[in-house]
Parts: C-alpha cells; sequence; structure tokens
C-alpha cells in the first residue's frame, strides 16, 4: 500500500514529493487512500469539516440548494484539486454552507484537520499549496456570482455551450439548470429560442451547436 500511495502522489502530487519537508513527508504518510462511489455525499449543509481531500481521479461537484429545491453549481473538484470550502471551513472552524457529492467513482486522499493544521504551521510550501488553491478556486466562485448578477440567463447559457468547447454538448436542460443556478423552465424555454433562431439543434440529452458565431457574440452581451 505505502508503494501505491507514493505512487499516486507521485502522478497526481509531484510537488509535494519534491518538497523534500519533513512535514510534508509526514503528512503524505498519514493520509489515507479512500474510494467514493458516484452519488455519494461528501459533506452536508451544516457538517463540520474533519478532512481535507485532494482528489486523484473523478469528480466531486459542489452545489447550494434553495428552499424550493433549486440546484445552483458552485465549482467541481477534479484530479489535482482540492475543495476550496473545505479549506475554507478547516480554517474558520465552520460548518459546510453546501453540499458536494461525487459525479463518478472518485479516488482522493484525505488528510484529517489534525495534520492539516499541523502542516500549516509547519510547512511554507504546504502554506503556498493551499492558499493558491484557495484563490484559484475563490476566483472562479466570484466570477459565478458576478455572471448571475450582471449578465442575463442568454448570456451565460451560451458562455455554458462553448465553454464545453465540442459541437455536441452532452448536457441535460436540468443539469444545465443547476450549473446556472436557474429553472429547469427557463433553461429549456431559451434553448427553444436558440432552436428557432437556427443556432443549436436540440436532442434527447444533447445540443448541437450550429451557429458558433451567434453564441459567441451572445456571451460578450
Amino acid at each position: 500500500m505505502a508503494a501505491i500511495k507514493n505512487d499516486l502522489w507521485q502522478t497526481h502530487f509531484p510537488e509535494f514529493i519534491a518538497a523534500q519537508e519533513a512535514s510534508i513527508d509526514s503528512l503524505m504518510s498519514s493520509a489515507t487512500l479512500v474510494e467514493l462511489e458516484s452519488g455519494q455525499h461528501v459533506f452536508y449543509p451544516g457538517d463540520s469539516c474533519e478532512q481535507y481531500l485532494l482528489v486523484l481521479q473523478g469528480s466531486v461537484k459542489a452545489q447550494i440548494i434553495s428552499k424550493s429545491g433549486r440546484e445552483m453549481l458552485l465549482y467541481r473538484v477534479c484530479s489535482g484539486d482540492s475543495c476550496v470550502l473545505t479549506t475554507s471551513c478547516l480554517m474558520s472552524g465552520d460548518c459546510y454552507p453546501a453540499e458536494g457529492i461525487t459525479e463518478s467513482d472518485v479516488l482522493a486522499f484525505s488528510i484529517s484537520s489534525h495534520a492539516f493544521y499541523r502542516c500549516m504551521e509547519k510547512s511554507a510550501f504546504f502554506r503556498e499549496f493551499v492558499f493558491k488553491k484557495f484563490s484559484t478556486r475563490l476566483s472562479g466562485v466570484i466570477g459565478l456570482l458576478e455572471d448571475v448578477n450582471f449578465s442575463g440567463i442568454d448570456s451565460r447559457l451560451s458562455k455554458i455551450l462553448l465553454k464545453e468547447e465540442k459541437e455536441v454538448v452532452d448536457l441535460t436542460h436540468q443539469e444545465l439548470a443547476a450549473i446556472l443556478g436557474s429553472a429547469r423552465e427557463v433553461i429549456s424555454r431559451n434553448l427553444k429560442r436558440f432552436e428557432v433562431l437556427g443556432w443549436v439543434k436540440l436532442g434527447r440529452g444533447t445540443i448541437t451547436l450550429l451557429n458558433i458565431a451567434a453564441l459567441n457574440e451572445l456571451a460578450k452581451n
């Protein structure tokens, strides 16, 4: 198991091995390898934070759900990432304000809060790693909030479709609604308008982009 863990560190987080610090070596040794099934909750709103996760394989989505049941995707944690909400909760002592759910089978290193705090205190490398991941993800969340508050839903929808960088986008109307923090009916209405304009073709669980130029122009608004 030790050899497997070392290989995983080398593959996904080689900078930890390159740091050559006793405190980092101790953290890597104490980390537990965890496997999570697709659709499993990693944390719920109100949960206390006891573990710092570094994702090796798979994806975890962090989202908030309104009282009416509407979902809004905040961000995804993929291979090589850590969770900004987890970092925030560990540093502040607050409970989770959102939920985290695996979108696929996930393999991750789980680091106890005790090991996290100890390494934050002793290792300049680890502090820099944590804060860089935190600031990068926080910038993304702020960008999302700016879009929600200052951009129209049609502009934000076109951005999401273009972001996939594929001619055929494999996202349902409900999934797009969750990403954009909107209602499914609103997404369907806007997509239907795009289709009438000849910008997209709607299929079962797919959206074919027909007029990239028009979608790009709308995304600028």
